[in-house]
């Protein structure tokens, strides 16, 4: 089964992939950014489904759709709009479009949209096959895309919950203040091309969610709970993302405490508090899809990984992301400090990394203190 979608907005476009997955797991899924490469992907592969905006950078989603009537009256189309109203349906009355979905949308609505055009699958589970036979080579092998944080024990369920409600800001912004996984696509959201303003960088879960607004923040977030990494269920795998939540909440703890009494803002701190174990949670995800398949994975082979690929994983989530740059340097400097022109805020990051680590001596937090204004 083929699904083509067609979406400039890529946080929309992964939703919608998320779901699909969610739906039909087997499903080989497409996705466009313009009507022109949408066109040439129906040429060559046509679709099963197709999912089109109504407006993109080179036109009309029209267009696709034009086309796609002229050699196949039967696909199911779906046009995603924010102009439902019966003007504009009328207007494509002609293409016979299947179903309309209205932004911002509400998940659980699109889910039983398309699970009602989807065309059915065999009952037999996924094939689970690989053909790497080491867990490194697994994670070498993963698309950025692919990569993601698992969420804490409990915020699945929570989320899930939130989005069966009507949208509020306060609920979500609760959930995602503690959740690298959420703050970490909020601020890519809020930082991309589709909703900045060319200003300032977004630095922060608050910002973000003013940005975004509260309907397009709560789908961003609940795109996760249609991963099946984002739920832990191995016990070894969740207790060694426990550890590693700890020590993202000590961090964050600890930097609240030194901002005020520095008196730097600490929401952009926290963002990078609450990032920086983001490699190791990213390898955990890996780990429970890698069992999911079926496959061993001892704990030297996890220890391992944890030591070895963190940090290349991380750095690949922070492109993919694009997190933005002050953003990432405040998460490198719980790590190391750059040589020249160190700002307050990463000393501060650096300094409350040390302090946790218990590894530092006194003549190296004394001088820490001094450079970020603490007597």
């Amino acid at each position: 089964m083929h699904v083509m979608i067609l979406e400039d907005d890529v946080w929309i476009s992964d939703l919608l992939r998320q779901i699909v997955h969610s739906l039909r797991p087997q499903a080989q899924i497409s996705c466009k950014t313009s009507v022109t490469a949408a066109l040439d992907e129906w040429q060559s592969n046509p679709a099963d489904l197709v999912i089109c905006d109504w407006n993109l950078p080179d036109g009309p989603g029209t267009r696709l759709l034009e086309r796609i009537r002229k050699q196949d009256t039967q696909v199911p189309l779906v046009m995603i709009t924010g102009r439902a109203d019966r003007d504009s349906v009328l207007e494509v009355r002609s293409l016979r479009v299947s179903a309309f979905i209205s932004k911002p949308f509400q998940v659980p609505k699109v889910l039983d949209c398309l699970d009602r055009l989807l065309p059915a699958t065999s009952s037999l589970s996924p094939s689970f096959a690989t053909a790497v036979e080491r867990f490194a080579d697994f994670l070498a092998e993963q698309t950025s895309e692919n990569l993601d944080m698992p969420l804490q024990a409990g915020s699945f369920a929570r989320l899930v919950a939130l989005g069966k409600q009507p949208a509020e800001l306060r609920g979500l912004y609760e959930i995602a203040c503690e959740e690298p996984a959420i703050t970490a696509r909020l601020l890519a959201a809020a930082n991309g091309a589709q909703y900045s303003n060319g200003g300032s960088a977004c630095m922060n879960v608050h910002e973000a969610l003013q940005v975004l607004g509260v309907a397009t923040s709560l789908n961003v977030a609940l795109g996760l709970t249609l991963r099946p990494e984002a739920e832990l269920q191995d016990p070894e795998l969740i207790l060694m993302a426990q550890e590693q939540f700890g020590q993202t909440q000590s961090l964050c703890k600890r930097v609240a405490d030194l901002a005020t009494a520095c008196r730097i803002d600490p929401a952009p701190l926290h963002s990078a508090a609450l990032l920086h174990r983001m490699g190791e949670l990213c390898v955990l995800a890996q780990a429970q899809l890698w069992r999911d398949k079926g496959h061993s994975l001892s704990l030297e082979d996890l220890s391992h990984a944890l030591a070895n690929s963190s940090s290349e994983l991380a750095g690949r989530l922070k492109a993919h992301w694009r997190l933005p740059i002050p953003l990432r340097d405040l998460i490198g400097a719980c790590y190391a400090l750059p040589a020249i022109n160190t700002r307050r805020e990463a000393i501060l990051m650096h300094l409350a990394a040390t302090e946790l680590s218990g590894q530092a001596d006194p003549t190296k937090l004394a001088r820490l203190h001094r450079l970020v204004g603490l007597n």
